[in-house]
């Protein structure tokens, strides 16, 4: 029995090492360099000179020596509990912009946030030992840290001081919050007519449903926004009922999906405020952006059928119901994508899957239905051929798939998991993801702004998040115009 639990207890202390392991130094093999890149790539294919010309003006390490599109542009943001606001001025601030981003004093509380509530999850500051979940650091990268209570008298003037040196303020904060302490649109406004004033809102800032949450659901964009516009019913297994029976069940995005698309949207929607402002001779502006309606813009294909016969679509989960053959299926090591949007693709796929499958051909000639490219699309179609798929790929892994597929030119690629992409030359080599070193926190994997890929106003990573309210004394003074010893009496009273 002694050494019975001997076992368990080391079992269990290997269990607590795996736990906790050492981050392992990134990438593990070495990008591909660029002579094997020209000579196995460029080479190869017709279009070398702009394969080489695109490469010699956009690659990432050229970004850090070009000028910025909004440098000398400064945005204020304020907004706890969500990530729109943060992926906005992250945005903002990839393009050159200085954002100051204010949380409450003790920080936001998405700074706690870490998968199943563990610790060993989140980076410790290597001067304070303040932990911060990896989420809140890689959204807040570019930006500056400032405490300040904003519903005291003092943190409200000291806000309107910031707002005075600012072309914008985001404002995540629930409808009337900002405007209720007297610092939002309408009370800065008219202490700054050209300010622009952008609010983030769950379902909007009016209307019928914008209180329509909890007391602390207001503080919250994620599940409500993607409930509200049918993203989420949309998004899930298929159902075996009608679309408002029970079924397939739905489910929401891994990811913050609303507030991602709604804070992109309102940095686009700012964007285009200022140059009406200060290219057509405009003036500043209130401007509302939802989570809600953001998503709702890139459901139009549903809003579509509903409009045209009053249809409600239902989950298909990873298949399309345009199209036959365009999702994924599950190989050996994996998942692999194949698509057969046109007649020609459709038909090669076939004679791929029949040199293994002799089934798959014979199923073609028996059913004449798969032959028509509409009429393949229909579901008991979809059931045979994705069948027949599926049975092909379950013996081979997906490089053994995606050598077969591309010989007959067919648009294929494997599902990647994240430590491939990671390590995928491809990505490496651009990169899509690479390394930056902070003072706080080591050495950090991000992943690179698509936007850095510009000839001459490439957008960049500068920073990451930094710790609760590093900022505060530097921006104060130099903003706000508070001295030294008012910033330890306002630190003191709990101001900041």
């Amino acid at each position: 029995m002694a050494e019975k639990r001997d076992i368990e207890i080391n079992s269990r202390a290997d269990t607590m090492d795996l736990m906790n392991p050492e981050i392992r130094p990134w990438p593990v093999t070495p990008p591909p360099t660029a002579e094997w890149v020209m000579e196995n790539t460029y080479a190869k294919r017709k279009a070398e000179d702009f394969g080489k010309w695109s490469e010699d003006n956009l690659r990432f390490e050229y970004a850090f020596a070009k000028p910025e599109a909004l440098q000398g542009k400064r945005f204020l943001c304020a907004g706890i509990w969500r990530l729109g606001n943060k992926f906005c001025t992250a945005l903002l601030a990839e393009a050159g912009a200085e954002v100051i981003n204010i949380e409450p004093p003790g920080g936001d509380p998405l700074r706690k946030l870490t998968p199943f509530g563990r610790e060993e999850y989140m980076l410790e500051d290597k001067m304070t030992g303040e932990k911060c979940g990896l989420d809140f650091l890689h959204e807040m990268r570019g930006q500056k840290s400032v405490t300040l209570n904003l519903e005291t008298e003092e943190g409200q003037a000291i806000f309107k001081a910031l707002a005075a040196h600012c072309d914008a303020v985001i404002d995540e904060m629930p409808p009337g919050y900002m405007d209720n302490l007297g610092i939002g649109y309408r009370d800065l406004s008219e202490l700054y007519p050209s300010l622009i004033y952008c609010n983030i809102a769950v379902r909007g800032t009016w209307g019928p449903y914008k209180d329509k949450l909890s007391k602390f659901g207001q503080w919250t964009l994620e599940p409500f926004g993607g409930c509200a516009n049918a993203f989420v019913h949309n998004t899930g297994f298929p159902q075996d009922q009608l679309p408002r029976k029970s079924g397939g069940s739905p489910t929401r995005s891994g990811v913050w999906f609303a507030d991602y698309v709604a804070g992109e949207q309102a940095a686009n929607t700012i964007l285009a405020a200022m140059y009406w402002r200060d290219e057509l001779g405009g003036t500043g502006q209130f401007c509302e952006v939802t989570g809600a309606e953001s998503q709702l813009d890139i459901l139009d294909f549903d809003i579509g059928w509903y409009g045209f016969n009053g249809s409600i679509k239902a989950r298909t989960g990873g298949w399309d119901p345009n199209l036959n053959q365009y999702a994924w299926n599950p190989c050996r090591d994996g998942y692999m994508m194949i698509g057969g949007q046109t007649d020609r693709l459709w038909y090669r796929i076939g004679m791929c899957i029949e040199r293994d499958m002799p089934q798959f051909g014979r199923l073609i000639h028996e059913d004449p239905i798969l032959k028509e490219m509409g009429a393949r699309n229909a579901l008991e179609m979809l059931t045979k051929t994705y069948t027949m798929t599926a049975r092909w790929l379950r013996n081979i892994n997906r490089i053994e798939a995606e050598e077969k597929l591309m010989e007959y030119e067919i648009a294929a690629g494997p599902l990647l998991f994240i430590d491939e992409v990671a390590e995928f030359p491809h990505f490496k080599y651009r990169p899509w993801v690479a390394t930056i070193d902070t003072d706080h926190y080591g050495t950090i994997l991000y992943s690179v702004p698509p936007n850095n890929y510009q000839m001459r106003t490439p957008h960049r990573v500068k920073s990451m998040g930094r710790p609760t309210g590093f900022d505060t004394y530097e921006i104060l003074q130099k903003y706000a115009g508070v001295g030294q010893t008012k910033v330890n009496e306002l630190k003191g009273k709990g101001v900041i």
